[in-house]
C-alpha cells in the first residue's frame, strides 16, 4: 500500500519562506513523478508545480514561478517544495501527488496522479 505524507506547513508572515516535504512509502516503482497542488475551501484544486524523476525539468504555475522551487530525491522517495517570498494569496492546503512513470516529464493534470497525501496547511499573514 502506497502512503504519501506532506509535512512542513505552518503560519508565516508575508515575505517569509517555508519548505514543504513529501514522503512516499510503499511505492515499488523506481521511476515516478511528483507534483504539488493547493486548494482553498470552496475553490478548485490548483496545480503549483511538478518534477520528473530525474529532477532536471521542474515545471511551475505562473503564479509561483520564480518564487517556488521543487526538488526530488527519487532514491529516497522524497520531494521538497521550497516557497520564498510568500504572499497571503499563497494561503492554502498543499497536497503532494505521485505518478509512477518512466517518462521523465510531469503532467499538470491532477487526474494523471495516482497517489495523494492528505495535505498540509500553509497560512500567510500580511
Amino acid at each position: 500500500q502506497v502512503h504519501v505524507e506532506e509535512s512542513g506547513g505552518g503560519d508565516v508572515q508575508a515575505g517569509e519562506s517555508l519548505t514543504l516535504s513529501c514522503r512516499v512509502d510503499g511505492l515499488r516503482n523506481t521511476y515516478y513523478n511528483m507534483a504539488w497542488f493547493r486548494q482553498a475551501p470552496g475553490k478548485e484544486r490548483e496545480w503549483v508545480g511538478c518534477i520528473g524523476w530525474s529532477g532536471n525539468n521542474p515545471r511551475y504555475a505562473a503564479s509561483v514561478k520564480g518564487r517556488f522551487t521543487i526538488s526530488i530525491d527519487v532514491a529516497e522517495f522524497v520531494a521538497d517544495l521550497r516557497m520564498n517570498s510568500l504572499k497571503p494569496a499563497d494561503t492554502d492546503m498543499y497536497y503532494c501527488a505521485v505518478k509512477p512513470s518512466s517518462y521523465d516529464w510531469c503532467p499538470s493534470d491532477e487526474y494523471e496522479y495516482n497517489y495523494w497525501g492528505r495535505g498540509t496547511q500553509v497560512t500567510v499573514s500580511s
